[in-house]
């Protein structure tokens, strides 16, 4: 799935940070559809960062293919881990390769997320003090707004019961147009 390219930095910089922050070195190895954005990260983290704890790879399923073939990548030491974040069906050669070396892996591979529309639900009423947004704005901004539904938690779907769906989705219309 491709995302924005500051979406991408921040997804591949805070594992990093976790990882170097915990004493563990670091073979990144970004996102291949935006090749400004890994550039640009390759660049700083050489720049400001020991390359010796932190080592970014650049390409795509050769450069890829040819990182999991590499043993090294895999020492099971104490601590050694693979994160992988994408599509489940490149998650599962990674966890493939992995396996052969018994180094665990972790795995974020996006998904869907429902949104929960209760036939109680006022649609349009913003609450608290200062008012925030409804419900419906916040769905919309949710998945529109922000990354353009681009982000592993953007909402996908809305889920309601039978009688309430032609409010919900009258509402949404009407919010839709005005946003």
């Amino acid at each position: 799935m491709f995302k924005q390219p500051l979406t991408d930095l921040l997804l591949s910089i805070d594992p990093v940070i976790g990882a170097i922050s915990a004493g563990n070195g670091v073979l990144l190895k970004p996102l291949e559809l935006a090749p400004a954005s890994s550039s640009l990260l390759a660049k700083l983290l050489e720049q400001y960062l020991d390359p010796c704890a932190v080592r970014v790879v650049a390409g795509a399923v050769t450069e890829t293919t040819l990182l999991l073939e590499q043993k090294e990548c895999f020492k099971n030491t104490k601590g050694s881990t693979l994160a992988w974040f994408g599509s489940s069906r490149i998650g599962r050669i990674i966890m493939t390769a992995a396996a052969k070396h018994l180094t665990p892996v972790s795995l974020e591979l996006g998904g869907k997320s429902p949104v929960v529309i209760d036939s109680d639900t006022n649609l349009k009423e913003k609450k608290y003090s200062p008012p925030f947004p409804s419900a419906l704005q916040r769905i919309i901004s949710g998945k529109w707004a922000c990354n353009n539904g681009q982000a592993c938690i953007s909402p996908d779907y809305i889920l309601t019961n039978k009688e309430y769906a032609p409010k919900v989705i009258d509402a949404l219309k009407q919010e839709l147009e005005a946003f």
